[in-house]
């Protein structure tokens, strides 16, 4: 297992009520928004999208890793015998309104009634397309799994009847279900409302076992690309899998800062020194982003080409499929 370093000081993220990102401190204006949508020439995207059905995730033992790809940032995540879901949206929409706001135009990769189980629940920042109450409600009513967030979230997850969640800062771990949790920076923002900006914090995980085979796995939440994956990799030498973001960097002079685009992922996957990577936030929500759908995944495939790494060392899974690699290396 590897132990993460002491905690650094907090005071570069904190900044009064809220957080601020101490490498990039860009905040956009309504002035910005208003120009993105007026401006805006987005790539039309199909209205719906029939993925084959993959077979559902079977439980794993300790000595492996599994990681189902469920859409956008969704994860079934096996670790150290253990099963987690990160940043679970099965709604139809990622926003506050059921008749408005970016939407699905594939099915969720699996059904939450195919899953094995869930012992532990993940939920990044507050933002609408990876803290979706409908869905948290579904979680708790099914599985009852202990909860992990960052500073302020846990007001959120309560009213999806998640009441014991624990929160963490940058840096802070936890030991839950068997594992250890790390709650890591990224670069981002958070939101629900137009009152509460950059309120609760946002950040990523480190998940490492604590007993049986040693596996570490990185789960980014959503990041524009920053000095913080250098940072993972130093505290965290053997990251075995990556969960990394690819997609929603379009317009970039609005996306810059909170998103990266598949060549910078790749930059992230190589500054983490991670085993394998695998990308997600890409090819799920219509109205998230203005790039083609299929985009992202074609230059995160030409950025590897152009670094010379090999094409499964940071790849992206079909709809619903799994990846399971052996824990350690």
């Amino acid at each position: 297992m590897t132990a993460a370093a002491p905690p650094a000081p907090a005071a570069g993220h904190h900044a009064g009520r809220g957080f601020r990102n101490p490498h990039d401190a860009t905040q956009h204006s309504l002035r910005d928004v208003w120009r993105w949508r007026r401006t805006a020439r987005p790539a039309p995207w199909p209205a719906w999208i029939a993925d084959p059905p993959q077979p559902p995730p079977a439980r794993l033992g300790p000595g492996e890793i599994g990681a189902t790809f469920i859409g956008h940032a969704s994860f079934f995540l096996q670790i150290g015998g253990r099963c987690l879901l990160l940043d679970p949206i099965w709604s139809r929409r990622a926003s506050p309104l059921a008749f408005a706001g970016p939407r699905r135009v594939r099915a969720p990769g699996q059904p939450l009634a195919a899953l094995p189980g869930c012992d532990l629940l993940l939920v990044s920042h507050n933002h609408y397309d990876h803290l979706d109450l409908p869905t948290l409600r579904q979680v708790r009513r099914r599985w009852s799994p202990p909860a992990v967030t960052g500073l302020g979230n846990a007001r959120h997850l309560a009213k999806a009847g998640i009441r014991a969640a624990r929160e963490l800062d940058w840096w802070e771990a936890t030991e839950v279900a068997g594992l250890r949790v790390t709650y890591v920076p990224a670069q981002h923002f958070s939101a629900r409302t137009a009152w509460d900006r950059n309120r609760s914090l946002w950040g990523g995980f480190v998940i490492e076992t604590v007993a049986g085979p040693a596996a570490c796995v990185y789960f980014a939440g959503d990041s524009g690309w920053c000095p913080h994956f250098a940072e993972i990799g130093r505290r965290f030498p053997r990251i075995d899998l990556a969960l990394l973001p690819i997609g929603a960097y379009a317009p970039r002079f609005f996306m810059k800062t909170q998103h990266m685009e598949p060549e910078e992922a790749v930059m992230a996957h190589r500054a983490l020194g991670a085993r394998r990577s695998l990308g997600m936030h890409f090819g799920t929500f219509a109205g998230l982003t203005d790039e083609p759908i299929g985009e992202p995944e074609a230059r995160l495939a030409a950025a590897l080409a152009t670094e010379g790494l090999p094409a499964d060392e940071f790849a992206t899974l079909p709809f619903g499929a799994r990846l399971v690699l052996p824990a350690g290396r």
